[in-house]
């Protein structure tokens, strides 16, 4: 109901528009008319007026506004009204009060006749103090509650006794009492010189609903281990997918984002990882639906997140349960005036990494470091780099000839530009409600343009919109009509690795586009020697650029029918959901290749036999150029299309009710899905396009509360999958979880510290039957009729014609496993919710357990020399277990309003049994570790020149022995790496492997998060942590000159290199002989994954309302300025350049993930 009046222009504004929005709902307008002459029908016993009001306004659309505060709504009348006018039924609804009804359309203005005496007595009111109490339920003094004078800064709070003194100016003013965890009150003051005041607790928080699987249940009857973000905690973030703005929010989730690229997309691991071969993405549902694009789904379109964790909440879900459920729901429109909202951002984004190369001066140095390092006795003119050329590169003294480039600064822009634009209108009738969203995002890439006719640069474009419909067809029908959808343009450019190939560059490759002129000089260069014969833009400069434009359509369509007329309590529920892609891929070569510029001295030609370090050797460069076309051709057009289609489809039966101390309600459920053209990937190549994939299930709860304290709850799914057998297809995944309020016991009524205590505790079974990519896991693949082993030989000869050569054959692809079943999941979890100190502190936390077993699999026992493919298995188990924790303590202190929250999560799995060949040693064994560890030596130390006698060659005893362990290494050098010996048998070789470190998992994932507000002022930040978490330097990471010996020499790699002067370095001495040594894997390359990363900042300013804004229909302003990945600190990772949440594989290098700086404005009318 509302009680103020607003402007209405602007909102009559929109709602004539609302019918052109909404142009596919245009057939309920009758459903939506009303009549503004209508009689009023209304039979209330023992209602307050203000609820006599509500209903009207919800059955007739009625706006009511109280124009002076002392107008008693809260005294309780009965009224038998039937086709009455409105001025008779409030004439009857205020018998006894002296009021006025002023009614212009549907808007009823109720005033207070105001009479002489009282008017006299307004006039000779003056200022003077107010005191007063304010108790709780059992007349208890509260302390430290705020008591304001509404409208202004004028405020104080109560003290030990709960009292209180305050100043005020009139007499119609109205004091505002509140206290965090109790409804606020106001109070008139009137004549009044002490107002005592009574709170109440405020219970709305634990009646909220939260969204559980095919149902919703309140917050305080869950038994399950559940945890949900509301919208209001991720609206402002900067990013546009609400993976990442998950981040730290959730305990027991972990959100990965290794790639800024746009429309890169993220994903989630629920507890860890327990499957060793199978994927760990949890199952995502939007609004009921489950679906696989989550990256494209509008962050300011949701309502709230909820991420389901234990088998309770995830069995109904079956075999697509068992790593976790992921619920995305999007907002609804609520009964009321129409709401707008627009919310626009306007950003900067920055790579969080910029590895760098050395320069070339110090490139060449190290070079002939390198050299000098494995051979002593090589002369200047052996060596890579002459003096004079290394001279060259550090005087800078001719940048065409002798470049030195920083790659990174010059094809990646620093910044790059982000922009994101919401509008939402929302609103609604008694029998109609609508939400709709329009939004547009753009982000650019850092690629710069370089003189192309086109621009290659990363961008994405996308255009949201979504159009959320209740209908109420009849007083127990409604209907959800839901339609949305994007348009998205994705840009890339035509490249070869692009990331990857500027490891490799030199920075004296080329000195880049010059004068417009495309410059290569490695090729013919013969005073530089050695270097990686092609430069970052030979992969992609003039190449074209891919424009992949996607276009998806979701429909949902719901049917809601109570069936009180069977038995109260009962419904019915329909559910239909069809959902559309189609997918254009263009590509736009220029149609010649660009030409190329290659610098040549003019003494090169007029005097080819003179050095070029002689002062009379003309220095002057000419060009030699190679062809004519490229940047200014024609580009060719090219494009591929793709496809896809989805529906779903539920019917369920819900029966809620309540007898005295007896709360039961059950669900029954059937569900069905299909999906086709599914782009099933194995090694590389596409099978079974045209085979659509399908589920089936029906899903049970039954739930049971006594006296609301003893909960009790029973859930099972009986789904099927298309890749198990038809006699295996089917499996039966129960759980049951139960209860226990102990604040609402007797013996907990009489302490006033405990608000809210719950015991939880859950067991159930679910399951999982993806391995891969693989599909029809019991069938038998398709024969190969021209198999070839090698080099186009088969494996048979027939003899006919004398020819020798062998014959292809036929193979079978994959076996087939009629016996193959799902993975199961057997899940423990025991919980407890708990709020203290008047709902101050409040504290969940979890303990679990789960243990797989049957893993598909696939055996890894069979001899390589085997020619076949194995069928998938069930096989392996896996333990995992952990607890999550969350603390959040909301005060005010002062003026100051304040909120901390903290989470963390622990999750540790081991291996029990698993398909591996017996090992040489113990130690070499995975069974018994955590899944992720990496396989390699154990680094001891750098060899010392005191480990070598006068001749170079390592130390021996007195009996002629090597005293360090042998070790592949042909000629050992100070400076190179010494693995553990750790079977002690004087040999370091493949039996002194073992496993080491963390996975790159974190066991521990943190969140901090805290925020104040201080009139209209806001500021909150959002810390995240990892700990107990490796990454293994691999590739480019840590190969020094790449595997050419002529490839870039990364920054971090040289600064930490062994040296005579640095023996206790990070990295081992630059060396060309003895690469292949270091190279092996080992924790020598082992870093610390750990980190901590101020993840979002944002600081926000309200304006005041004023009259001029209300005046053009505005109600609210909000200007605010947040960041993304702004700071990280203590990572090994982030010191040399790595991004801890990247990758640190060179050779799966790719774009950096991003830090972001944004301003944005959120205006409601």
């Amino acid at each position: 109901m509302k009680y103020h009046e607003k402007p209405a222009h602007f909102r009559e504004l929109f709602s004539n528009l609302l019918p052109i929005l909404l142009a596919l709902f245009i057939w309920t307008n009758p459903v939506l008319a009303q009549n503004n002459g209508e009689l009023i029908t209304l039979s209330l016993k023992n209602k307050t007026i203000g609820e006599a009001l509500e209903t009207i306004n919800k059955r007739y659309n009625y706006t009511f506004v109280l124009r002076t505060p002392d107008i008693d709504t809260k005294r309780k009348v009965s009224i038998d009204a039937k086709q009455q006018k409105i001025e008779d039924v409030l004439n009857n609804l205020f018998r006894g009060q002296d009021v006025s009804f002023d009614i212009n359309n549907k808007t009823v203005r109720i005033s207070k006749n105001v009479r002489q005496k009282d008017a006299e007595s307004t006039q000779a009111a003056t200022a003077r103090n107010v005191t007063g109490q304010v108790t709780d339920s059992s007349g208890e003094p509260m302390i430290g509650v705020s008591v304001m004078v509404k409208g202004s800064n004028n405020g104080v709070v109560t003290n030990m006794d709960g009292k209180y003194e305050i100043k005020i100016d009139h007499p119609n003013q109205v004091l505002q009492y509140s206290f965090l965890g109790y409804l606020s009150q106001e109070k008139r003051i009137g004549d009044n010189r002490m107002l005592n005041v009574t709170l109440e607790e405020d219970v709305k928080k634990l009646d909220e609903v939260v969204v559980v699987g095919y149902s919703v249940q309140k917050k305080k009857d869950i038994t399950g281990a559940v945890s949900t973000v509301l919208a209001k905690d991720i609206e402002n973030i900067p990013v546009n997918d609400f993976g990442s703005a998950l981040a730290g929010r959730s305990p027991g989730v972990q959100v990965i984002t290794p790639s800024g690229k746009p429309n890169e997309g993220f994903s989630i691991r629920v507890r860890g990882a327990t499957s060793i071969n199978a994927g760990n993405e949890p199952l995502y549902v939007v609004d009921g639906v489950p679906t696989s694009d989550t990256k494209t789904i509008n962050p300011s379109e949701i309502e709230s997140i909820t991420v389901l964790k234990d088998a309770a909440s995830t069995a109904v879900f079956g075999v697509r349960g068992a790593n976790g459920v992921v619920l995305v729901t999007t907002r609804r429109g609520v009964s009321g005036k129409p709401v707008i909202s627009l919310n626009s951002s306007f950003g900067l984004t920055q790579a969080l990494r910029n590895l760098k190369g050395v320069d070339s001066y110090t490139y060449a140095t190290l070079y002939n470091e390198a050299q000098l390092s494995d051979n002593p006795s090589l002369t200047e003119s052996q060596l890579g780099f002459s003096p004079f050329v290394i001279d060259m590169f550090r005087t800078n003294e001719d940048p065409i000839m002798f470049p030195n480039v920083d790659w990174n600064d010059y094809l990646f822009k620093n910044l790059a530009w982000q922009t994101q634009h919401n509008l939402t209108l929302s609103g609604g009738g008694e029998r109609f409600r609508y939400f709709v969203s329009l939004g547009y995002l753009l982000q650019d890439g850092m690629l710069k343009q370089l003189g192309e006719s086109y621009d290659p640069n990363y961008q994405y474009k996308r255009f949201n919109y979504r159009s959320n419909v209740d209908i109420d067809i009849t007083k127990s029908t409604l209907l959800k009509v839901n339609i949305g959808g994007h348009v998205g343009a994705k840009r890339e450019p035509r490249t070869d690795e692009l990331w990857r190939k500027v490891l490799w560059s030199t920075p004296f490759s080329s000195p880049g586009i010059v004068d417009g002129k495309l410059i290569s000089n490695i090729y013919s260069n013969r005073y530089i020697s050695i270097g990686e014969r092609s430069c970052p833009l030979d992969y992609y400069y003039n190449y074209g650029y891919n424009v992949d434009t996607d276009n998806v359509l979701n429909l949902d369509l719901a049917l809601e029918q109570k069936l009180d007329f069977i038995t109260p309590g009962l419904s019915m529920n329909i559910k239909g959901a069809y959902n559309t892609n189609y997918n254009v891929k263009a590509s736009r070569t220029p149609s010649g290749a660009d030409s190329m510029c290659t610098p040549i001295y003019l003494g090169s030609i007029e005097t080819p036999g003179m050095d070029f370090w002689d002062p009379r050797f003309d220095r002057t460069i000419v060009y030699q150029t190679d062809g004519v076309s490229g940047l200014h051709e024609q580009m060719s057009y090219g494009e591929e299309v793709g496809r896809g289609r989805n529906w779903y489809g539920e019917f369920s039966l819900n029966y809620s009710r309540s007898f005295g101390d007896h709360d039961v309600s059950a669900l029954f459920l059937y569900n069905q899905s299909k999906k086709y053209y599914p782009e099933t990937k194995i090694d590389g190549k596409v099978f079974y396009m045209d085979i659509p994939t399908a589920y089936v299930g029906y899903v049970g709860r039954m739930t049971y509360a006594y006296k609301k304290r003893y909960m009790v709850d029973l859930n099972a799914g009986y789904n099927g999958s298309e890749n198990f057998a038809p006699d295996k297809r089917f499996g039966f995944f129960p759980a049951v979880s139960a209860g226990w309020i102990l604040s609402e016991e007797k013996f907990m009524k009489k302490q006033k510290v405990i608000d809210f205590l719950k015991l939880r505790a859950s067991y159930g079974i679910v399951g999982n039957d993806k391995m891969e990519n693989a599909r029809f896991l019991y069938m038998a693949g398709a024969w190969s009729g021209y198999n070839t082993v090698a080099k186009g030989q088969g494996s048979w000869q027939f003899g006919k014609d004398g020819g020798t050569g062998l014959l292809p054959d036929a193979k079978e692809n994959t076996m087939g496993n009629p016996d193959v079943t799902w993975e199961k999941v057997a899940k423990q979890n025991y919980g407890i919710d708990l709020k203290m100190f008047d709902s101050r502190l409040s504290l969940t936390a979890d303990v679990f357990f789960e243990k797989r077993k049957d893993i598909l699999s696939t055996r890894n026992t069979l001899p390589a020399i085997t020619d076949i493919n194995l069928p998938k298995i069930n096989l392996g188990k896996v333990n995992n277990h952990g607890y999550e924790l969350s603390l959040g303590w909301n005060d005010r202190a002062g003026k100051v309003d304040y909120w901390l929250k903290a989470n963390v999560s622990y999750a540790k799995n081991k291996i029990i049994y698993m398909d591996e060949v017996v090992p040489n040693e113990p130690y070499m064994a995975e069974t018994g570790r955590s899944t992720g560890l990496t396989y390699g030596y154990i680094f001891d130390r750098f060899l010392q020149k005191d480990d070598f006698d006068a001749d170079g060659n390592l130390k021996k005893d007195e009996n002629g022995r090597q005293i360090l362990p042998q070790m592949a290494l042909g000629t050992p050098r100070p400076g190179d790496a010494l693995f553990k010996d750790l079977n002690g048998d004087g040999v370091i070789n493949g039996d002194d492997k073992t496993r080491f470190g963390y996975a790159e998992r974190p066991d521990y994932v943190f969140g901090f998060l805290g925020g104040l507000k201080w009139k209209n002022f806001e500021f909150s930040m959002q810390w995240t942590a990892a700990m107990n978490a490796s990454r293994i330097l691999d590739g480019e990471y840590r190969n020094a000159f790449g595997s050419t010996n002529s490839r870039m020499l990364l920054k971090f790699l040289a600064d930490g290199r062994w040296t005579e002067e640095n023996p206790n370095s990070r990295f081992p001495r630059l060396t060309f002989m003895n690469k292949s040594h270091y190279l092996q894997t080992s924790d020598l390359w082992l870093m610390n994954g750990s980190y901590l990363r101020l993840k979002t900042a944002e600081i926000s300013y309200t304006l005041p309302q004023k009259d001029f804004l209300k005046k053009v229909g505005i109600e609210s302003v909000r200007f605010y300025c947040n960041g993304y990945n702004l700071l990280t600190l203590f990572s090994d990772l982030n010191d040399i350049d790595i991004d801890p949440e990247g990758v640190t594989d060179g050779g799966n290098n790719n774009y950096p993930n991003i830090r972001i700086y944004n301003f944005g404005v959120n205006i409601s009318f």
